[in-house]
């Protein structure tokens, strides 16, 4: 029988590791690797080589969806279980418009993580019970109208990604070093961010950082 190999991304160890141990129950699910950020689970999902890596949403430089973007990008095959505790609408449309195949609440049973993997190992869906049937069908839709409403969706996933690095007070050199691509273009990148946005200040990318949930003030 083939193992289902799986990446935990999450910046709590002992998250990670309570995850782990949940799944090294099952005879069919290896965790593979472990990554503590978002440019980790991209360096590691090229190495490694998992069928599904479970990713957090929120976590310092890039979160769980900018590296969502850039794994599915890089590596098609590689699929993406979000596991958070954010039930937002606005998150779940985003992910499952990056290309994640599923999405669970940390809070619910282990019984349910491992349904995920199973399924979306087979190429299903899979949404949390409490995820509502307006989300779904909305995503499903492929409401064009909706998309174009959204200022956030007139981005591309490079812009996406500088967009929450900025907001989080990153440097240009900074974030052209998390990137790996040169302050020019993080810069040429922030321009076309201001374009699309029509906030020309740091100031006003923050704030639309804020309220469209791209970077969370804990309270």
């Amino acid at each position: 029988m083939s193992k289902i190999n799986i990446m935990i991304v999450d910046d709590h160890s002992l998250v990670r590791e309570g995850i782990s141990a949940l799944l090294e129950r099952h005879e069919d699910i290896n965790v593979i690797a472990e990554a503590s950020s978002g440019e980790e689970a991209i360096e590691k999902a090229g190495i490694s080589g998992p069928n599904i890596v479970l990713m957090d949403i929120s976590m310092p430089g890039l979160g769980g969806l900018e590296a969502t973007l850039e794994i599915r990008k890089r590596y098609p095959d590689v699929r993406i279980i979000v596991l958070t505790q954010y039930d937002d609408k606005e998150y779940i449309s985003r992910f499952l418009k990056a290309g994640a195949s599923g999405y669970v609440i940390k809070k619910a049973a282990g019984n349910e993580l491992i349904s995920a993997i199973r399924a979306v190992n087979k190429g299903e869906l899979y949404l949390h019970p409490s995820i509502t049937a307006e989300v779904v069908s909305g995503y499903i839709g492929g409401s064009t109208s909706e998309e174009t409403d959204d200022p956030y969706e007139r981005l591309t996933g490079r812009e996406k990604q500088i967009l929450k690095l900025l907001a989080e007070g990153n440097s240009h050199k900074q974030i052209a070093t998390v990137l790996d691509i040169s302050i020019k273009t993080v810069i040429a990148h922030q321009t076309n961010i201001s374009d699309k946005l029509d906030r020309r200040s740091k100031a006003e990318l923050i704030k639309f950082a804020i309220q469209q949930g791209i970077i969370k003030i804990e309270s």
